[in-house]
């Protein structure tokens, strides 16, 4: 997706968010920068809790993915190519 084609989806969700709660799920974390508060998800556990700041300090795993989406796409498609090994495994223990 193009910047330009981002920007209007941010604008509006944005709009229609306004005032409610909404729960927003992203690949791009760029595209969710502006919530109220951010729970990420591990292996089915809340590894990182907190505001986009809080959790750029704290150096977890919201930090991680930060770095590596602005790192480039080759760090990028290695998480993203071990998700399908780590889901079939966390599946199996479901």
């Amino acid at each position: 997706m193009s910047r330009e084609t981002e920007f209007l989806i941010q604008q509006a969700l944005e709009r229609l968010m306004a005032g409610r709660t909404a729960i927003v799920i992203a690949h791009r974390l760029s595209t969710i920068r502006n919530a109220d508060l951010f729970v990420v998800l591990e292996d089915s556990r809340i590894v990182d809790l907190g505001t986009h700041q809080e959790l750029m300090g704290a150096g977890g795993l919201y930090w991680r993915l930060n770095e590596v989406q602005i790192g480039g796409e080759p760090k990028w498609r290695a998480i993203s190519e071990s998700l399908p090994h780590k889901l079939a495994s966390a599946k199996g223990r479901a």
